[in-house]
């Protein structure tokens, strides 16, 4: 199983939050020194969110993180903010591993097919952000419908992964509800990146034994409640 170490940027910052909101973040610095800190701590992947694009301010930080991308030279999943082909064109063009669409995949789910076809399946991340069993958009703060049948249906169109995160956790720093994300698991059969909740060796292991491709870490690992020593060690 892969670690993503989170890099979540706002107004410049590396940031996190709780839940998505927005008026949680706590501030941690420049993005490109955290990136290195967890790529001098093990990690060869991270991932990227343009929080300033989430909340509907796309061009802000696009220098910062092409900085980030070009200067790092690492895998790296972006999100945040792509809410047309021209945005996720361009941030594929710019060398990134692959992208993360949500809200556009829910919106313009013919999207999916378009991106893989021009740029490949394993660069089209398709974001299953779900809130009480619904998928959550707009920056969470609305939901579309059963977050199975569209994770199934991301799928089928083209998308080479899906990036799982469970809202009612994220940020809560409380651990991972595993029902949910064994259910998507077992619903697809392409690879599940798992956010929110993953605090200790235990959420690593599980989700592990649950058949997730990989977990992102972020708020526990900011806060120092899990280090990325030992979740790297737990999938070994």
């Amino acid at each position: 199983m892969r670690i993503f170490p989170a890099v979540d940027i706002l107004g410049g910052r590396c940031v996190q939050l709780v839940q998505g909101k927005r008026e949680s973040a706590t501030a941690y610095g420049n993005p490109l020194d955290c990136a290195t800190r967890w790529l001098d701590e093990g990690a060869d992947a991270l991932h990227v969110i343009n929080l300033d694009g989430a909340f509907g301010t796309a061009a802000k930080n696009a220098g910062l993180i092409a900085d980030l991308i070009k200067k790092t030279g690492v895998e790296i999943e972006l999100g945040g903010g792509i809410r047309s082909l021209e945005d996720a064109k361009h941030w594929l063009d710019t060398g990134v591993s692959r992208i993360i669409i949500s809200t556009l995949a829910t919106q313009d789910p013919a999207c999916i097919r378009t991106l893989a076809d021009e740029f490949g399946s394993s660069r089209i991340m398709a974001g299953v952000d779900a809130k009480g069993g619904q998928i959550a958009v707009h920056g969470w703060q609305e939901t579309a419908g059963d977050y199975l049948g569209w994770a199934k249906r991301f799928e089928d169109l083209g998308a080479g992964s899906l990036l799982y995160t469970n809202v009612d956790v994220e940020g809560l720093q409380q651990g991972v509800r595993f029902e949910p994300v064994k259910r998507l698991i077992d619903h697809v059969k392409i690879p599940v990146v798992v956010a929110g909740g993953v605090s200790s060796r235990q959420d690593v292991f599980g989700l592990r034994e649950a058949g997730a491709w990989g977990a992102v870490l972020g708020s526990s690992l900011y806060s120092g409640k899990i280090s990325l020593t030992d979740a790297l060690e737990e999938c070994k």
